[in-house]
């Protein structure tokens, strides 16, 4: 890494609040894991250990089915948006053209990520 940017991290990680700091940690330990070349010994890309446990975000009493993609893409900073695209398109749709309950869709949408997570700390444990 140049000192230059090192430096410029460290003084943004010391500017931070703790919770924060905490985040900015996990985050670049998430990118470590996606694009470094750490942990990738014995045709074992990631340690159950490195996978960083979801972020705990309250579910608010009254949410919207697109709110709610935003908490649980925010709960579940490590697993690959792309690979929920097409089942999250799914129950947007059903909410939106179908007229099912927000709520049904929602609760549905938590067990789908929260699925997708297991099943990368599964993997990772392999």
């Amino acid at each position: 890494m140049a000192d230059e940017t090192e430096k410029r991290l460290t003084g943004i990680l010391r500017k931070l609040p703790a919770a924060q700091a905490g985040m900015l940690l996990e985050f670049a330990e998430f990118l470590l894991q996606r694009h470094g070349v750490a942990g990738q010994e014995d045709g074992k890309i990631v340690d159950a250990m490195e996978i960083p446990a979801p972020v705990e975000i309250p579910r608010p009493v009254e949410e919207t089915v697109v709110k709610a993609v935003k908490r649980l893409r925010a709960t579940y900073p490590m697993l690959d948006a792309r690979k929920l695209l097409n089942q999250t398109s799914d129950l947007m749709t059903q909410h939106l053209v179908q007229g099912r309950e927000a709520i049904e869709v929602i609760e549905e949408m938590e067990i789908l990520f929260r699925t997708h997570y297991e099943k990368l700390a599964g993997n990772a444990k392999d």
